[in-house]
């Protein structure tokens, strides 16, 4: 297992370094410059605007300021933000939090919702449940999050008045948790439409195709209970593409979260994002891209940690 691990990790950390590269050269790429809000400062002078380009370091080739960065952030440091002047990792760890709560809410409501709608659907095909579980695997593979987001903000706030607009707490300063559950509702439940549709559609095929295993059919002829053929037999041996399914939501979610969270108002990372992205403000900008590209790093090791688990073969490769 350390063997399996230690591959995974090599594995990893060229990756990592492709990421931030690739990120990089696109942020500079963009048109503007930090620069531009200084710019728009009808007193500020050329002097203090070139004091500006050498203190940031703007003066330089872009990958001189890349390999500067990340010589920087091999020492713990990932600067100061170029709009606020204060540290990137405390503004990242600020939102950090948020994220995570919405992220993690629509991870778990999507497989409590789509796992037991894919195995109904593939152990009665062509049934009622077949036909609603792929018509809301259809419907929400194609709903994009905005959409989905506007919708249900006028349907359950606007006309039912049950939940609120936006926001993690009320504007009260009152904080507390089923307040934070029901800020939590909408955001996660727009996060979490797009994965369902596609966990069920996963579920259902890989379900299908391990229910018609001779193994399977054995296991009912030894006279094994309904609900033991399907879990213990069925299941655990069609989870891997599920799981694999499950590894590849973690970009698509943190993706999928910057539109989200400025839709609802929620404090997390994906609004940081949008604000740092109209500044160009580099460093927060690289921050938050390294916290990124870890979570999906690692999300992808755990995805395949769990492939060890469920077939001990694996770790042989």
């Amino acid at each position: 297992m350390k063997k399996y691990i230690v591959k995974r990790l090599l594995i990893a950390i060229p990756t990592f370094i492709g990421i931030t590269i690739l990120v990089y050269l696109l942020s500079s790429l963009a048109e503007g410059s930090p620069l531009d809000m200084l710019l728009s400062n009808p007193y500020i002078t050329a002097e203090e605007i070139a004091r500006k380009r050498v203190e940031y370091g703007l003066d330089k080739n872009v990958f001189v300021q890349y390999f500067n960065w990340l010589k920087q952030l091999l020492q713990g440091n990932m600067g100061y933000s170029y709009r606020t002047n204060l540290p990137v990792l405390g503004m990242i760890l600020e939102r950090l939090g948020p994220t995570l709560v919405l992220t993690f809410s629509a991870t778990i409501f999507s497989v409590l919702v789509a796992v037991p709608l894919g195995i109904m659907s593939a152990y009665k095909p062509y049934s009622g449940w077949d036909y609603i579980s792929s018509g809301l695997s259809f419907v929400g593979s194609a709903t994009p999050n905005f959409f989905a987001g506007l919708l249900l903000i006028y349907l359950f706030s606007v006309r039912l008045k049950l939940l609120p607009i936006g926001g993690m707490y009320d504007t009260s300063g009152i904080r507390t948790l089923p307040m934070l559950l029901k800020h939590l509702i909408l955001p996660a439940m727009v996060l979490s439409i797009q994965q369902v549709g596609r966990l069920i559609r996963q579920t259902r095929g890989s379900m299908l195709e391990v229910l018609s295993e001779d193994y399977v059919r054995t296991a009912r002829a030894k006279g094994l209970r309904e609900n033991k053929v399907l879990v213990r037999h069925a299941l655990r041996n069609a989870l891997i593409p599920v799981v694999t399914e499950l590894g590849m939501m973690i970009p698509f979610l943190i993706g999928g979260a910057v539109v989200t969270e400025q839709i609802f108002g929620w404090p997390g990372l994906g609004s940081l994002m949008v604000m740092s992205i109209t500044a160009r403000d580099y460093p927060a900008i690289m921050g938050i891209t390294v916290f990124v590209a870890v979570a999906v790093l690692l999300g992808n090791l755990l995805t395949d940690l769990i492939y060890s688990v469920l077939d001990p073969r694996i770790r042989n490769q």
